[in-house]
């Protein structure tokens, strides 16, 4: 970099090029990306469901409170990660986020 402003217009490039859209990817691949998120979360047991969200730089993981206690739950989100960052390709971060809630529902008649 031989000037000052070399650097800046390199950052400046690196946030515009991770927006989604930005370098014009195709939209199939663009959907096979977020399945294939969806589907390695999915191959973990006790997952119940899976949203890929934010053009895929977030995936959000359901995972059923019967199946699967908090410390469980937070190793599936590292296994997960790594998963991802060894099997696919992706700009910039994946976000994942794993959910365990208890509902419970009464009805008073």
């Amino acid at each position: 970099m031989s000037t000052l402003l070399a650097p800046i217009v390199q950052v400046c490039d690196a946030i515009s090029g991770a927006r989604p859209g930005a370098r014009r990817e195709i939209v199939e691949a663009y959907i096979k990306r977020l399945n294939d998120l969806e589907a390695i979360a999915m191959s973990y047991p006790g997952v119940t469901k899976t949203y890929a969200i934010q053009a895929g730089r977030e995936l959000r993981v359901i995972v059923g409170a019967d199946k699967m206690d908090d410390a469980e739950s937070e190793k599936l989100s590292t296994e997960i990660a790594e998963k991802i960052q060894n099997e696919m390709t992706y700009p910039g971060q994946v976000k994942i986020t794993v959910i365990r809630e208890t509902r419970s529902v009464s009805y008073a008649k």
